[in-house]
C-alpha cells in the first residue's frame, strides 16, 4: 500500500533566507535567519501532527507543493478578480524556489528521512484570498 500524507501550513509562505554570517573570537558563525528558522519549525510541528505515531519514509517519495500567495491590498476589485481567476499569475518575489526549499527543509527527517529521496516535485505558485501551502507527499515505489 502506498503512504500519502496531505496537511496544509497556514499563513503567509516563507521563503528560505541566504545563510548569514557572523564573527566570534577569530571565527566565522554561520547560522540560518530567524524567520527561515521559525517557518521551518512550524511546518515541521504541523507535519508531526499530520504523521501521528509514523516514523519518517525511508522510500523514494513525490512532494506536491501548492503556494497560495496573498494578493497585495493595493491592487484594484477588477486586478484582485484577474488574480482569482488565474489571469494574472504571481510572477514576483518570493522566488518559487526558496519557497520550496523551506517547506522542504521543515519536512526533512519528519516526513522522510532524508530530500535525497524525493524524486518528484510538483509545486505552484497562485494569488488567493487564504495565504498558506498545501502539502502532499507519497511514496513513489512503482
Amino acid at each position: 500500500m502506498t503512504f500519502v500524507i496531505q496537511f496544509d501550513v497556514e499563513g503567509d509562505p516563507v521563503a528560505k533566507g541566504r545563510p548569514k554570517f557572523s564573527q566570534v573570537g577569530g571565527f566565522v558563525r554561520t547560522y540560518t535567519p530567524k524567520k527561515t528558522q521559525n517557518y521551518e519549525e512550524h511546518v515541521a510541528a504541523i507535519a508531526k501532527e499530520a504523521m501521528g505515531t509514523t516514523e519518517p519514509l525511508e522510500t523514494p517519495v513525490g512532494v506536491f507543493l501548492y503556494f497560495r500567495m496573498p494578493i497585495p491590498a493595493s491592487y484594484s476589485k477588477k486586478r484582485t478578480q484577474a488574480c482569482l481567476d488565474g489571469w494574472e499569475k504571481h510572477i514576483k518575489r518570493p522566488d518559487l524556489d526558496n519557497l520550496i526549499k523551506t517547506v522542504l527543509d521543515g519536512l526533512n527527517g519528519v516526513v522522510f528521512r532524508d530530500d535525497c529521496q524525493i524524486v518528484a516535485l510538483h509545486c505552484t505558485k497562485v494569488y488567493s484570498t487564504g495565504s498558506g501551502v498545501s502539502v502532499m507527499v507519497k511514496e513513489e515505489l512503482a
